[in-house]
């Protein structure tokens, strides 16, 4: 039996194992396996031996480049031919939602345990890519941050980056996030989906989605999106959607970027929301001020404890939250105070806006306000609270929902920055005389004297000091900081809506 018949048997295999076929799905998942591999038939033999996902796909996508079914042998192309290939033992989508709505009725958990595993197993997520990810914990005063480098993302070659420049220029899918990524075949410039599935969800009385992130920073990373390609805004019907959200999936939180530049996420093009099983850092973080809000004495309200501007409301009246939401929404858009560097607006643009998160917390919902603004002067181009320029050696990028909450999601050039920093500073190198790590020469700088470097211990002691870094462009993005002054014009926010400390 050819090598490549073993490929496709364990394949089937695989897809059976997993449950994404069922053994009366065998002989149609082989003959369209050989289709897109171009064979006639199969030889009649079990195949016992079993190996590892990673394994099959690689295997099959050598075969399949050998016989020139793809153009070139990079990851680029490999991903989106194996895409196609696992396409073929994927369900309908119908037969997913099916599934998932007759398990959603025994409960949520056992709907969304179903769902995530469906999206590992289908390889939509990667998973042995995510476990090559780095992540660790940095203890700080505001609790353990999480700090991770993101090793999943493959980076697109040279050849790959030159063909997407030479292709016409598609509307279809509109982005990443439209439903119509549900079975795309996708190009050199937009990933293949056809293992992909979509639940559907009702937020706010709208049509909504439910899928996974293919790169999961953290547990069931998931991603709630709007059918309509429309732009990010932060607004009363996020709240309502959120609420709606955690009620349906009460074992999950979500959170919504913010809806300007700078502050923002990747995508403001198409209105969206990410949550998950997972507690951060921030949902962890106590009250350092308990407040109260006028005619919303049913509301439990304090200013949280986090590098960030935070607001926490909670309450079991939805209604009472969504108001007073948005009421602190609507001030923050048009609130300025000139002493404490707030401008609502300048030269017509606006800089105001919130990163909402909602959660359950037992019985009772609550919803974290986080206070953004993206002015940008000449001393801080990127923006006033954004990393400055002396921390852009760790972190440049913007302090998304994610960071926001306390997990950084730190550049993949780290990896390899770390184990070069390590071997300078063991062999008394200079940072820089070394292109890769001259970045890091006055960073290092200010804590080289703090310790005695060994084999043993040096590569920890990076790791912590680039999550004591972390921790302080978190601080760099809050409005208001953690200080006497910036605590007192933090309350003078407060007071603007009708709320005191108690």
């Amino acid at each position: 039996m050819e090598r490549i018949e073993i490929y496709i048997k364990q394949l089937v295999n695989y897809g059976a194992d997993m449950g994404l076929i069922e053994d009366c799905d065998r002989a149609y998942a082989t003959n369209r396996l050989l289709e897109l591999l171009g064979l006639d038939g199969i030889a009649d033999e079990k195949v016992c031996e079993k190996a590892e996902l990673e394994e099959i796909l690689d295997g099959i996508c050598d075969y399949a480049f050998e016989k020139g079914l793809f153009e070139s042998n990079s990851v680029v192309y490999r991903d989106l031919f194996d895409t196609k290939i696992m396409g073929a033992l994927i369900p309908m989508p119908s037969a997913v939602i099916s599934k998932f709505n007759a398990l959603y009725a025994q409960s949520p958990e056992k709907a969304t345990d179903f769902y995530y595993h469906f999206s590992k197993a289908s390889n939509y997520i990667r998973d042995y890519r995510v476990k090559k990810d780095l992540k660790w914990q940095t203890e700080s005063v505001y609790g353990d941050i999480d700090i991770t480098i993101n090793l999943s993302k493959p980076e697109k070659d040279p050849k790959a980056i030159a063909a997407a420049k030479l292709l016409p220029q598609s509307g279809y899918p509109k982005c990443l996030l439209c439903l119509e990524n549900e079975g795309y075949a996708g190009r050199v410039n937009s990933p293949a989906r056809q293992n992909h599935r979509i639940i559907p969800l009702d937020l706010g009385g709208d049509d909504w989605f439910l899928q996974y992130s293919p790169y999961v920073y953290y547990n069931e990373h998931c991603i709630a999106f709007s059918k309509e390609h429309t732009p990010m805004k932060i607004d009363r019907g996020t709240f309502e959607k959120q609420l709606d959200f955690v009620g349906v999936l009460p074992h999950y939180f979500i959170g919504s970027n913010a809806d300007l530049p700078i502050v923002g996420g990747s995508i403001l093009s198409h209105n969206h929301m990410q949550g998950g099983r997972y507690t951060f850092a921030m949902e962890r973080a106590g009250d350092e001020v308990t407040l109260c809000f006028e005619g919303y004495e049913n509301v439990k309200a304090s200013i949280v404890s986090w590098p960030m501007s935070v607001i926490r409301i909670n309450s079991d009246d939805k209604a009472a939250l969504c108001s007073l939401a948005d009421k602190i929404l609507c001030a923050w858009r048009k609130y300025t105070d000139k002493g404490a560097f707030v401008f609502a607006n300048t030269d017509g643009e606006d800089h105001n806006t919130i990163t909402p998160i909602a959660r359950r917390r037992g019985e009772k919902y609550e919803i974290d306000l986080v206070l953004r603004n993206n002015i940008t002067t000449e001393e801080h181009p990127l923006g006033v609270y954004h990393p400055h320029a002396e921390l852009h050696n760790i972190k440049k990028e913007n302090i998304g929902l994610i960071e926001v909450m306390g997990l950084a999601v730190l550049p993949a050039r780290l990896k390899d920055e770390i184990a070069i920093m390590k071997d300078a500073i063991l062999s008394g190198k200079d940072f820089a005389e070394i292109a890769e790590i001259e970045k890091h020469k006055a960073w290092f700088e200010a804590f080289r004297n703090d310790y005695s470097f060994t084999e043993e211990n040096t590569e920890e002691i990076l790791k912590k000091e680039i999550g004591k870094t972390f921790v302080k462009v978190l601080e760099d993005a809050g409005v208001y900081k953690c200080t006497p002054d910036g605590r007192d014009a933090f309350m003078r926010f407060v007071a603007s809506v009708g709320g005191k400390r108690i």
